[in-house]
């Protein structure tokens, strides 16, 4: 057990910085402007035509898929 004081340190400094970023986190949330969220709600909203987005492609087709019947089954030799 005295093995693991050694994280003792490491620990309490974790804690005390997860508590530090929490507390100083909480401040400004909730608080947002009013004309700033209806802009943004207005552009999510935006008909799809009117943006201008890329069309959603692949850069290489998509292979045949190996239709596998469960069973491993080696190639046959050929008789010489």
């Amino acid at each position: 057990m005295e093995i693991l004081l050694w994280l003792v340190p490491s620990a309490v400094a974790t804690a005390v910085a997860m508590l530090w970023v929490g507390w100083l986190g909480r401040e400004g949330r909730g608080e947002v402007d009013r004309d700033v969220a209806v802009r943004r709600i207005a552009a999510a909203l935006e008909p799809e035509r009117r943006r201008r987005r890329p069309a959603p492609g692949y850069a290489a087709p998509q292979p045949e898929r190996d239709r596998s019947t469960g069973v491993a089954v080696r190639p046959s030799r050929r008789a010489s």
